[in-house]
């Protein structure tokens, strides 16, 4: 009869190694050599024996990293879509230079321009009228 270390590893087993050497590396107890040294092996290994020997110096148990945690939204509020948070921070990057820009142009001149940066005011009304669109949509 043989033992456990005797017996073919299967696939599962040994990306299941894998996954506990990533997890090491990622905390710091495998330098990348060694992690990448150690990786090859297990998807080489045949055995259980095999795979035991590269974890045998690791903790049993090693912490699983946290879940990121999502900030709390009000009731009743839901966020944005990611396009229109684009969108947003594009349009009010662009307005913001513009309007430093105006402001030079102005003191260059010694004297206010013509306030042409409110033409971009007409693209805010239209991503005013989509924001208004989809929050109704999502209280639906």
């Amino acid at each position: 009869m043989t033992g456990r270390a005797d017996r073919r590893a299967a696939d599962a087993d040994r990306q299941a190694v894998a996954d506990r050497l990533r997890r090491a590396h990622d905390e710091g107890r495998l330098g990348f050599a060694e992690y990448d040294e150690r990786l090859a092996r297990a998807y080489a290994a045949v055995t259980y024996a095999d795979l035991d020997v590269l974890v045998a110096d690791l903790p049993a148990d090693l912490p699983r990293p946290a879940a990121p945690t999502t900030p709390a939204v009000p009731a009743g509020h839901r966020a944005l879509p990611g396009v229109l948070v684009v969108l947003w921070t594009v349009w009010a990057g662009v307005f913001g230079i513009n309007l430093v820009v105006w402001v030079l142009v102005s003191l260059g001149n010694g004297r206010p321009d013509t306030f042409w940066p409110m033409w971009l005011l007409v693209p805010a009304t239209v991503l005013l009228v989509v924001t208004g669109a989809v929050r109704a949509a999502r209280r639906r």
